[in-house]
């Protein structure tokens, strides 16, 4: 298992080991022990440069993925899963908006951008966000994160 932590904007977010910790548990409970993946923190800024680049959505969203078991090369490195991108400052609105702490956030977002990398997609239609939500709750419970959503 290789997991590499990026923070290139500060906020309040778990520390780098407790992160490993919650991304191992994650990746074990999805049966994807020897994964590997990057986790990189932003501000809203380089955030909504990188969604109106993927998705054509220039505003600021909270987690992108960026699965690297898709496309042309998926086989070239079957052991990696892909990128998680987190922006700290929407992260941080969400959670007092939410009523919680900026770390329960990260561990929600990065369970959402987790299943995303694991292949699920909540814009598919219903039944799919409702196997994905599944997902999610199945890697935060493992994470060690028991709240409810």
């Amino acid at each position: 298992m290789r997991i590499q932590i990026q923070k290139r904007r500060k906020g309040q977010t778990p520390s780098v080991a407790d992160l490993r910790l919650s991304l191992q548990r994650m990746l074990t409970a999805a049966g994807e022990p020897d994964a590997e993946l990057s986790i990189t923190f932003i501000g809203d800024e380089q955030m909504a440069l990188l969604n109106g680049q993927y998705r054509g959505k220039n505003h600021p969203t909270d987690v992108l993925a960026f699965p690297q078991r898709e496309g042309e090369f998926s086989e070239v490195v079957p052991s990696m899963l892909g990128d998680v991108v987190i922006s700290v400052d929407t992260a941080t609105r969400q959670a007092g908006e939410a009523g919680h702490t900026v770390e329960r956030e990260v561990e929600v977002l990065l369970a959402h951008g987790l299943a995303h990398l694991l292949g699920y997609d909540h814009e598919l239609g219903p039944s799919e966000a409702r196997t994905m939500k599944r997902m999610e709750k199945k890697l935060l419970t493992a994470s060690g994160d028991n709240a409810d959503e």
